[in-house]
C-alpha cells in the first residue's frame, strides 16, 4: 500500500470515528433530557360526616349532605412536582363489595381536591345512579382514585364509609301523564301511523316508572319513538344522540316537546324486548 493511501485511510477512518462519537454525545445527552415519572402518594380521603340524614321532600334538598375532602398525591418526575392537571375520580359502593359490584358509582373531578353532595344530589346517586332499594339503611364505602397522564399508574387513597338511607327521587324523566306508554315507527309492523294499532303496540306498565313489551322490529335502516299519547305528535321520547355507540340495544332518553333523535332498531330484525325505566332514564333493547 502506498504511504498516499495510508494516509487517506487513516483520515478515513479518524472522520468515522470522529462522527462516531458525536452521534454517541447526542444519545446519551437525549437520554439525560427524558423526563421520568418517579411516583406520588396516595391521597388521603376524609368525609365530613359518617352518617347522612336524608330526608326527603318537603325538607330543603339544597342542604349539604357530606363533603369529600383529599389530598395532593404530589405527583414526582425527574424534573420536579408536576404542575400538570390530575384527574380524580371518586367511586362509591357498597361495603364489602370491593368498589366490583354493578351498584358502583364513580365520578371525575379535575384539578380540584373536593366534592360536596347535597341531600338531593347523594339520594339521587344513591337512588337512580347506583340504583339502591328506597327506604333501606346502606353502609356505602367511598375512594379516591388520582390519574396524571397515560403512564402514570393511578394511586389509590384509603377508603372511608358513611349511612344512609335513600328515599324514592323524582323521575329522571317525566313519566306518562297519561299512565300509558305507545311504540310507532317504521321498525315496528304498524309503521309510522298514528295513531298505532293498539293493544300489539301499547307497552305494559310494570309500576309507575316502568314500561316493557315484546314487538317485532323490522332490523338496520329503521327507526321508532315512544309517545305517551296515541294519535298525538306533541310530546314523545327519544334519544339525545342515536349515533352513540350500542344505542340500539339501549342507553338514554328524553321527554321532548321538540327536538330529540329516533330510536335506531338493531340491526338483525326478529322480536324484541323493549323495558322503559323513567326512574332511571334508561331504556333496554333484548332479543327474544
Amino acid at each position: 500500500m502506498t504511504l498516499k493511501k495510508l494516509n487517506m485511510k487513516r483520515i478515513i477512518l479518524a472522520f468515522s470515528s470522529l462522527a462516531l462519537g458525536v452521534l454517541l454525545f447526542q444519545s446519551c445527552e437525549k437520554d439525560e433530557n427524558k423526563i421520568y415519572f418517579e411516583g406520588g402518594t396516595e391521597p388521603v380521603l376524609t368525609a365530613s360526616t359518617t352518617a347522612v340524614n336524608l330526608q326527603p321532600p318537603p325538607a330543603d334538598e339544597s342542604k349539604e349532605a357530606i363533603a369529600f375532602n383529599w389530598t395532593n398525591p404530589d405527583y414526582q418526575f425527574t424534573t420536579g412536582i408536576s404542575s400538570q392537571d390530575v384527574n380524580y375520580t371518586l367511586e362509591f359502593d357498597t361495603a364489602g363489595a370491593n368498589f366490583g359490584s354493578k351498584s358502583k358509582y364513580s365520578t371525575t373531578i379535575a384539578r380540584e381536591l373536593s366534592k360536596r353532595y347535597t341531600v338531593g344530589e347523594l339520594n339521587a346517586v344513591l337512588g337512580n345512579s347506583m340504583a339502591l332499594p328506597f327506604g333501606r339503611q346502606y353502609r356505602i364505602e367511598a375512594r379516591v382514585v388520582s390519574k396524571i397522564g397515560e403512564s402514570a399508574v393511578p394511586l389509590i387513597s384509603n377508603q372511608v364509609s358513611f349511612t344512609a338511607t335513600p328515599y324514592a327521587p323524582p323521575p329522571k324523566v317525566q313519566v306518562p301523564v297519561t299512565g300509558k306508554l305507545y311504540i310507532v315507527g317504521n321498525a315496528t309492523p304498524g309503521g309510522w301511523n298514528n295513531p298505532v294499532p293498539v293493544p300489539a303496540q301499547e307497552f305494559n306498565k310494570l309500576s309507575n316508572t316502568s314500561y316493557e313489551i315484546t314487538i317485532p322490529l323490522a332490523g338496520a335502516g329503521t327507526n321508532y319513538l315512544f309517545l305517551p299519547e296515541n294519535g298525538s305528535w306533541s310530546t314523545k321520547y327519544a334519544v339525545p344522540d342515536n349515533t352513540a355507540p350500542g344505542v340500539a340495544n339501549g342507553g338514554e332518553f328524553r321527554f321532548y316537546s321538540s327536538g330529540g333523535q329516533d330510536f335506531v332498531a338493531p340491526s338483525a330484525p326478529g322480536n324484541y324486548k323493549i323495558t322503559v325505566d323513567f326512574q332511571k332514564g334508561q331504556f333496554t333493547v333484548v332479543k327474544q
